[in-house]
């Protein structure tokens, strides 16, 4: 046995272990036994498509006295909920701004956009329209707002389920980047699998309300669980300062019903007795992945597991001499990040490794092996390529292993 003090103690004089939960597994997979002597605290890291995403901030507009209240509020045209204080008279509004609300000005931008935006330092034009009808118009960055924080409402989901298209037309939704084709040809899944928070510690021993955690590259704590929480599917409700946010870690991400918002979250687990160092050898093969059917969204074909991440690549390369010049370039069109360049380059800084530039482009200039799956479906086993991933495992390493070196230099505390 052991505790959080004594943990934090050996951290502060030197003599603390600190692996991240992919060095855990390697050692786990590579045979080596490890025992509580050999590892004090794990760090779990995850980043992906995290719909329940708000951001609260508190936004100057005008000199007061200039307006009364405001009834509607639009941040690069993305629509912001006023309130809940109304501000009487003091030139500055109150908003709640849905991460997966779209803009009414700037085709395929919304709240995830505009918070990568945010963080980047970048101007955002503000229009304000108060209760008598006036229009107020100004520009911020995030150094002007008193307040800027995104608390998620669900995030860090434990289990996900993935998805395939059973029916020969296309359907449109938010877990692929445009409609799903099918028959039984595209597959699509979420989650970073052995390396997820909530699956190294699923009984939540450690995680729970107060734990603190990164959030895109800052320090933030869980609320408490998530909207739509089980115990056998728990997520997280969690909050940080957007000005502390690295840009890198947050974004907009088009799916086939418009801009989403991803997040990174990175988890310490203190490992204090035999129980949760248990927990923490779970492996791909461990973990169960429900197969559904696009159109229901929660019914089950078939399970596989989280192998899906192995013997595959995180990222795309490209091959320029391969381009026709296609008008348009469909890799350009459909890359949710926007890391896709006119150049047939790929920005490493946006690119989510989702895959689908290779899926769609027609002469194979971006490439990238994603692996298949295998399934039983209407009494036949079938071979699915993996055509979009919505969780991106880079970011969830480096997330983790931005909280170990966080850990041991001190600027982080359990």
């Amino acid at each position: 046995m052991k505790t959080i003090d004594e943990i934090q103690e050996k951290l502060k004089s030197g003599d603390a272990i600190v692996l991240t939960a992919d060095e855990l597994k390697t050692k786990i997979r590579a045979g080596e036994e490890v025992t509580l002597d050999d590892v004090d605290v794990v760090t779990c890291g995850t980043s992906g498509v995290m719909s329940g995403t708000t951001a609260v901030l508190h936004i100057p507009v005008s000199e007061p006295g200039e307006f009364n209240k405001a009834s509607e509020v639009y941040l690069n045209g993305i629509a912001a909920y006023p309130g809940p204080c109304p501000n009487e008279l003091l030139g500055t509004v109150d908003v709640i701004l849905y991460g997966t609300n779209h803009s009414k000005t700037i085709e395929d931008y919304g709240g995830g956009f505009l918070l990568k935006d945010l963080v980047e330092g970048k101007e955002v034009d503000v229009q304000v329209i108060d209760n008598e009808g006036n229009e107020f118009n100004t520009k911020i960055t995030k150094d002007d707002l008193g307040t800027a924080r995104i608390i998620g409402t669900r995030m860090a989901f434990k289990n996900y389920n993935s998805f395939t298209n059973p029916d020969k037309k296309a359907q449109k939704s938010i877990f692929n980047v445009a409609p799903m084709e099918g028959p039984y040809n595209s597959y699509s899944f979420s989650g970073c699998g052995e390396i997820n928070p909530l699956e190294n510690d699923p009984e939540q021993n450690v995680i729970k309300q107060g734990t603190k955690i990164l959030l895109n590259g800052a320090q933030g704590v869980v609320i408490d669980n998530g909207t739509r929480s089980t115990s056998e599917k728990p997520n997280l409700m969690l909050t940080a300062d957007i000005k502390d946010m690295n840009s890198y870690y947050l974004g907009g991400y088009k799916t086939g019903m418009g801009p989403e918002i991803f997040n990174s979250v990175a988890i310490p687990i203190p490992v204090l007795n035999e129980k949760i160092l248990e927990n923490l050898k779970v492996l791909n093969k461990d973990i169960a992945l429900p197969v559904c059917d696009i159109h229901g969204r929660h019914l089950p074909i078939d399970t596989i597991d989280y192998t899906v991440w192995e013997d595959v690549d995180y990222r795309p390369t490209t091959d320029p001499d391969k381009c026709f010049n296609c008008i348009p370039c469909l890799p350009e069109l459909y890359c949710p990040v926007n890391a896709y360049k006119k150049d047939k380059t790929i920005d490493s800084d946006l690119c989510y490794g989702c895959g689908f530039c290779a899926y769609v482009c027609p002469r194979g200039v971006p490439s990238i092996n994603l692996g298949k799956i295998t399934i039983e479906a209407e009494g036949k086993e079938r071979n699915i390529s993996v055509t979009c991933r919505q969780s991106d495992k880079v970011r969830a390493l480096k997330i983790a292993e931005d909280l170990k070196n966080a850990l041991l230099d001190g600027s982080f505390e359990l």
